[in-house]
């Protein structure tokens, strides 16, 4: 018991050190602030199947301020469920309007870096910023204004402001702010902005500030034409190209619902989670070191008791501690809710190695698929 004494404390070791990592990102968060911005800018926003969400995204977009210069284009891709109709009728007559229909998608590309790719090229030569969003984000009116001055502020040539990820069911609540608190927990921010190394890189789709001249150079969304994070394929592409990005906190200027149910959450990360890791021995590597450093701890405190080691019954139950510290304070920098759901820390990470393991069976098995296209891996001739 001795020896399971002292291995007991490097769990708790592993989870205190990342949950300081934390802290600290969270004090070196770049956030928008409410201010103008002179120069022209286009919001491009890539749709399909959106009838039912549509609405909030495109009534926030018409309500933006602080920019002279804006533009909307919408590109409309192959929806079946009259989302043109919807765009139209919520645009009316605003001249800042525009909407497009997409092309069919040619061999070797994935659908949303097709229709992210379109947009760029209609849009208006003028605009220096290209800001994407998905039609589940909804911004607050200074959003895009602020977020292109700190894209300028910043210097960088892409800018990856996170929204504040709403969760309802009890699914959501379980998975999604896993989001935030990974990149907050494992990746030093400063370094990002810093290094040239493209493996060192994150941005979420869902709100994504670029200026144009950066995103020509790095090849636009065809150079991650068949990438389904095309997200973190364009970060690189970006750092590749010479250009710098950065992570920002968007929770006070954005809000995103990404999944209405535990299925529709279940079928978009099995969609893409073997594509963060590649081979599957880097996910099984990352998984373990998750199980160890957040689940095991749990584990630690049963046995503590079962044994009467009070030894290992409090090593289990300061790692247990530290683990849920870091999801306070990823949830407190990023606009989350953390009561009581911090507290459910082991199970979120037993729901993500269980997605990540799904997302791996269906590659193989050749079953994924999304928006009624199917998901090839890169290189493969990707068509969905």
């Amino acid at each position: 018991m001795s020896a399971l004494s002292g291995l007991a404390w490097l769990p708790a070791a592993l989870a205190g050190a990342l949950a300081l990592h934390a802290v600290v990102n969270a004090r070196l968060l770049r956030r928008p602030s409410a201010t103008d911005f002179p120069g022209p800018v286009a919001v491009l926003l890539p749709v399909r199947d959106e009838a039912d969400r549509v609405t909030p995204c495109l009534r926030s977009l018409l309500d933006q301020r602080g920019v002279p210069d804006l533009s909307i284009l919408v590109l409309d891709d192959g929806s079946t469920d009259g989302t043109a109709s919807v765009v139209r009728a919520v645009a009316g007559e605003d001249s800042r309007v525009r909407l497009l229909t997409g092309a069919p998608l040619p061999p070797g590309w994935l659908g949303k870096p097709h229709a992210c790719q379109q947009l760029a090229d209609a849009a208006d030569p003028a605009a220096t910023v290209l800001v994407f969003v998905d039609a589940d984000v909804v911004l607050a009116p200074t959003a895009v204004a602020g977020a292109a001055a700190l894209l300028r502020s910043a210097g960088v040539g892409l800018l990856s402001p996170y929204p504040r990820i709403v969760a309802g069911s009890w699914g959501e609540r379980i998975v999604q702010p896993l989001l935030q608190w990974s990149w907050l927990t494992f990746l030093p921010l400063r370094a990002v902005e810093r290094s040239a190394r493209p493996s060192l890189a994150a941005a979420g789709g869902q709100f994504l500030v670029a200026d144009r001249d950066a995103y020509r150079a790095a090849g636009g969304h065809a150079a991650v034409r068949s990438s389904v994070l095309e997200d973190i394929a364009l970060a690189r592409a970006v750092k590749r190209a010479g250009g710098r990005i950065a992570l920002a906190d968007g929770s006070g200027v954005a809000t995103c619902r990404m999944y209405e149910s535990w299925s529709s959450l279940v079928a978009g990360y099995s969609k893409s989670l073997w594509a963060s890791f590649g081979a599957p021995s880097g996910a099984a590597a990352v998984v373990g070191l998750l199980l160890l450093v957040y689940v095991l701890p749990v584990l630690l405190v049963l046995a503590g008791l079962l044994a009467g080691s009070v030894s290992v019954l409090v090593a289990g139950g300061v790692g247990y501690a530290c683990g849920v510290l870091g999801r306070v304070a990823g949830a407190a920098a990023t606009g989350g809710r953390w009561w009581p759901d911090a507290l459910a820390q082991p199970v979120s990470v037993l729901a993500f190695a269980w997605l990540v393991r799904r997302s791996y069976r269906l590659r193989r098995g050749g079953a994924l698929t999304w928006r009624g296209r199917p998901v090839v891996p890169s290189g493969g001739g990707a068509r969905g």
